[in-house]
C-alpha cells in the first residue's frame, strides 16, 4: 500500500510524460479463499492519498493483491463507472481487469461503431467468455491486431485461480518509459510495479519486464 502510495502521488516518477499524479479513483483486488468466488475487491474515486485509511487495505493480509491508481485520459472518464478494477460477474469464473494505457481503436476489433470506454472494450476483446486462461500466443496476436492509434495496453486479469499481467504497447508508443513494467523478486514476494518503487527496494534490483510479455501467475500453486 505504501508503495501504491509512493507511486499515486508522484514521489516515484521518473518518465516522459507530465503527469506525475494518479489521483482520479482508485482500486484493488486481493484473494481471500474464504469469500465467495475466492476474490476481494474494493474501489473508491477518489485519490488514494486521500481515502487510504477509509479502505479495509490496511488490514488485508493476502497471498495475492493488485492495486490500480488511476489518471484518467479523458476527462469523462472519470466516476463510478470507470474505476479499475471493471467486473465480469456472470462468467465462470468471474473476471476483474485493471488497464494502464489508452486504447481508443480497440472497439473496431469487436464491430462497434465507436469507443464508449476504451478499457471495458479492451477487457471484452482480450479475456475470453469461457474459460480460466488466457493462451499467450493467442493474446500476443489478438493485441498486435489492435488498429494503429493506441498507447498502451497493459493490465492486470484476475479470476479465482489465476492472474496474467500483460505488458504490451505498440512500437509507435510515445512513451516507453510511462508504460514499461518492473519486476521485483524479494524473499517472500513477487512484485510487479509500473514504476520502480524505492522504498521497497534500490533500483538496481529492480528487472525491467520484456515487451510483449504475457506472465500468468497460478494462484493455487505452491510457488505462491
Amino acid at each position: 500500500m505504501n508503495a501504491a502510495l509512493a507511486m499515486s502521488t508522484g514521489r516515484t516518477a521518473d518518465h516522459e510524460k507530465p503527469e506525475q499524479t494518479h489521483s482520479h479513483g482508485w482500486g484493488a483486488v486481493w484473494r481471500n479463499p474464504q469469500a465467495e468466488g475466492g476474490l476481494v475487491i474494493h474501489r473508491d474515486v477518489r485519490s488514494l492519498a486521500e481515502s487510504v485509511e477509509e479502505s479495509p487495505l490496511r488490514s488485508v493480509r493476502s497471498d495475492f493483491l493488485a492495486i490500480h491508481v488511476r489518471h484518467a485520459t479523458l476527462e469523462h472518464h472519470r466516476g463510478p463507472d470507470f474505476t479499475h478494477p471493471l467486473e465480469r460477474v456472470n462468467s465462470d469464473p468471474a473476471w476483474y481487469f485493471m488497464h494502464n494505457g489508452y486504447l481508443p481503436t480497440v472497439h473496431r476489433r469487436l464491430g462497434l461503431p465507436a469507443s464508449t470506454f476504451d478499457t471495458a472494450e479492451y477487457f471484452q476483446y482480450i479475456v475470453p467468455g469461457e474459460g480460466s486462461r488466457l493462451d499467450p500466443d493467442e493474446t500476443l496476436a489478438r493485441l498486435r491486431s489492435i488498429p494503429p492509434g493506441g498507447l498502451s495496453a497493459n493490465a492486470v486479469a484476475v479470476n479465482r485461480e489465476r492472474a496474467y499481467v500483460i505488458h504490451w504497447s505498440p512500437e509507435e508508443n510515445p512513451f516507453p518509459r510511462y508504460f514499461g513494467m518492473f519486476r521485483l523478486n524479494l524473499p517472500d514476494a513477487l512484485v510487479i510495479a509500473s514504476e520502480i518503487i524505492p522504498e521497497l527496494s534500490p533500483a538496481a534490483e529492480w528487472e525491467p519486464l520484456k515487451p510483449e510479455q504475457i506472465l500468468e501467475i497460478d494462484l493455487d500453486s505452491e510457488w505462491y
